[in-house]
């Protein structure tokens, strides 16, 4: 689908009282739409650049000079952290990046020193769960092989007044795992605990932020500040990620860490921050590690609210995207007085392209038929293609129809008109790296 303009999407979150924000790379129509929005923002470095910044002073200067020191004016975009990689030392990258960190991240600061922005943007670099591992919370450690390095890397955000970034997700371990229990993913309490000598676990959530806890203060910095750069649960995809799963888990999260209670190792001292992974699905995002990371938004690719949520901040209920501009209700379904024998090839090159993820096992549109299959196919190219005549004909097996084929759960989508001024940047999300659409993270602020 077609993309939002950047200011809808910086409307969106005004609407939304939401005050911060996560962008996976400094993309120029993004921070300038944020100029002057009061929201703050961490901006991302690709993993890819890493080596190139790791190596040459000239190209951190060059980078904070175009993607920080042009926007950080008055009445600019107001960026407070840079995410120097994301996930850099991920088990699946094999130590790729691992070597290019550290050294980035002091070139990095030194430019930020000499454009006297270092006592205002701070770097941080944001890591897996997977950095850190043990089977109980208070045994925690990170791995063997990243022992140096991550004492080398917490000794420099120390230094700097920075926190320590993680990605937690539950919903992975629940997904990865049928021996996971399911209450323990969520906040309601768990026929599971996790029994740690006098402390006990009834989430995941506090059991896996913990064991950072510990890990860090092994090192000696258990007082570190850290802030959650990703936590959430999509809504399609996958068994378990559904409208109803994705609502109880996040607003049983930001009711828990709202309350103030804490961890049993970190009583009545929630996170600094929380992004809520994210603010719009994607559906150009890779699928490698499942279907279900295209639907990870709170907002459908339009702006609409799926469902629910009390984000804390003042409002009761998400407020939709205003103003969007949708392209004529008309959607493209296979011809019924047409013999579809041959519509594989006509599939397999619609769903190539655009996004099929919701008709498989386990997704919303799965239960919809064959045909239903191929005039959802269909339609997903056709909107991609902005309602393009030719779009619709795949042999003469297509017709265009202005009756909203919809089937219970299942929603037929028109797109929005294409802007030129929409975004597309590069994340560097857990194992794969692709162009895709906007990619936002929403942040709740903890009245501490």
């Amino acid at each position: 689908m077609s993309r939002l303009k950047p200011s809808t999407v910086v409307d969106l979150l005004k609407d939304n009282k939401i005050k911060k924000v996560k962008l996976f790379d400094a993309d120029p129509d993004a921070l300038t739409a944020l100029v002057g929005s009061g929201i703050e923002v961490m901006v991302g470095i690709p993993n890819e650049m890493l080596a190139a910044l790791s190596s040459s002073t000239d190209a951190s200067d060059l980078w904070v000079r175009q993607n920080v020191s042009r926007y950080v004016v008055k009445g600019g975009a107001d960026i407070r952290y840079v995410a120097v990689g994301n996930e850099p030392f991920l088990t699946s990258y094999s130590g790729q990046f691992q070597s290019f960190v550290v050294p980035a991240l002091l070139n990095l600061q030194q430019s930020l020193v000499k454009a006297n922005l270092a006592g205002y943007v701070k770097l941080v670099v944001p890591c897996n769960a997977d950095a850190y591992e043990s089977s109980l919370p208070s045994q925690g450690a990170f791995r063997p092989e990243l022992t140096q390095i991550m004492t080398q890397l917490v000794s420099f955000l120390n230094s700097n007044g920075s926190p320590f970034v993680v990605n937690i997700y539950p919903f992975l371990s629940l997904y990865g795992n049928s021996d996971f229990p399911q209450d323990y993913a969520f906040f309601e309490g768990s026929t599971h605990p996790v029994t740690d000598g006098s402390n006990v676990y009834y989430n995941a959530f506090d059991g896996n932020f913990d064991t950072l806890v510990s890990a860090l203060n092994k090192l000696g910095y258990g007082q570190m500040p850290i802030v959650i750069g990703e936590v959430g649960w999509p809504t399609d995809g996958a068994f378990g990620a559904n409208l109803s799963a994705a609502r109880f888990f996040n607003q049983g999260l930001i009711n828990h860490v709202l309350s103030n209670k804490g961890t049993p190792l970190r009583p009545r001292v929630p996170p600094v921050d929380i992004y809520l992974f994210s603010l719009l699905d994607e559906g150009a995002k890779s699928v490698l590690p499942g279907n279900f990371e295209r639907h990870w938004g709170i907002f459908s690719f339009d702006g609409q609210a799926k469902y629910a949520l009390n984000l804390g901040l003042g409002n009761r209920l998400l407020k939709n995207a205003k103003n969007v501009e949708y392209l004529p209700s008309r959607w493209c379904v296979a011809d019924p007085s047409k013999d579809l024998t041959n519509v594989a090839n006509h599939l397999r090159i619609a769903c190539s392209v655009a996004d099929c993820t919701t008709l498989d096992y386990g997704g919303s549109c799965n239960g919809i038929g064959a045909k239903g299959n191929i005039s959802y196919a269909f339609n997903s190219y056709y909107q991609l293609q902005m309602q393009n005549a030719q779009s619709c004909d795949f042999d003469g097996l297509g017709m265009v129809t202005f009756l909203d084929p919809s089937v219970g759960d299942c929603r037929f989508l028109v797109g929005v008109t294409d802007h030129k001024k929409s975004i597309a940047f590069r994340p560097t999300h857990r194992r794969t790296t692709i162009w895709t659409s906007i990619l936002w993270w929403v942040w709740f602020f903890l009245m501490l």
